[in-house]
């Protein structure tokens, strides 16, 4: 009797983002979360950081035609069924990023518009962001800014969460196919985060603010979580709220273990799924 193997494929998710050597955010919590929900993780690094709790030293920024070298090595091999996107530093870094988007055709990409430090200070320059708007918005199935970068790109604050459907009908306007707006710089004891589509209802998630001191990364892993969720198969809608309801978990796991003198990291780990596999 002959022996048969089926062969599988595990869930692909490759993120395009910076490095953060103190493993909270970045590319590092990108691949914690990817292998946390049972994906495969690949990376493209755009930049280099010297970064622990305490904030960023000093940041040394990728070549774009090595982003590009990055990038084709794991998509002509490997491949990805899905792509999240962190920090693009520079013109040329969204332009790579857009050809690659034209040229492979991902079925889903997940676009987390890194503009404003935890300090609040702007981190990329006005031509970038008029780049990003144009090339990536439109290539992206979804983008999921917090308040603060949504109100840089729209040029005015958002202060209350009345503003918030106006404010992610208008990032629409701009080119996004679908807008996950981050309502958690607002005060308050709710948590509340907005999705709208085109001609679909805009899905309001509430929840209990955690308190924790924990939380640097929290961005990068909800766009890590939604990509994953994505590669495994599930609708947008679906995704969002899955992975919403991951990052939750693993702020709550992380809020009373200290990692360093500043803002640690979520507890990515707390509940570890098994690879997720298709058969071939």
């Amino acid at each position: 009797m002959s022996n048969i193997h089926t062969t599988h494929r595990y869930a692909r998710v490759l993120t395009i983002a910076g490095s953060d050597s103190g493993g909270g955010a970045g590319i590092q919590a990108d691949l914690k979360t990817f292998a946390a929900l049972g994906c495969y993780g690949m990376s493209a690094i755009t930049a280099l950081t010297a970064q622990n709790t305490v904030g960023v030293q000093d940041i040394h920024a990728v070549p774009a035609a090595f982003l590009k070298a990055q990038i084709q090595s794991v998509m002509d091999d490997i491949g990805a069924d899905a792509i999240k996107i962190g920090m693009l530093h520079t013109p040329e870094v969204a332009q790579v990023v857009a050809w690659v988007l034209d040229r492979y055709q991902p079925a889903h990409v997940v676009f987390d518009p890194v503009m404003v430090a935890t300090s609040g200070d702007r981190l990329i320059a006005e031509e970038t962001m008029t780049v990003l708007v144009r090339e990536v918005f439109p290539r992206a199935s979804l983008i999921t800014p917090n308040l603060d970068e949504a109100a840089l790109l729209l040029g005015r604050p958002l202060s209350d969460a009345a503003g918030l459907q106006i404010a992610a009908n208008d990032l629409l306007a701009m080119g996004a196919r679908a807008v996950l707006l981050k309502g958690g710089h607002l005060p308050g004891l709710e948590v509340v985060d907005l999705l709208v589509q085109p001609a679909r209802p805009p899905m309001r998630l509430a929840s209990p603010r955690i308190g924790s001191a924990n939380v640097h990364g929290t961005g990068c892993t909800l766009s890590s979580a939604i990509a994953a969720h994505l590669a495994m198969g599930h609708g947008l809608e679906h995704a969002v709220s899955l992975a919403r309801g991951y990052i939750l978990k693993a702020i709550q796991a992380g809020a009373h273990v200290q990692t360093g003198r500043g803002h640690g990291p979520l507890n990515h780990g707390f509940a570890p799924q098994a690879s997720h596999l298709t058969a071939l």
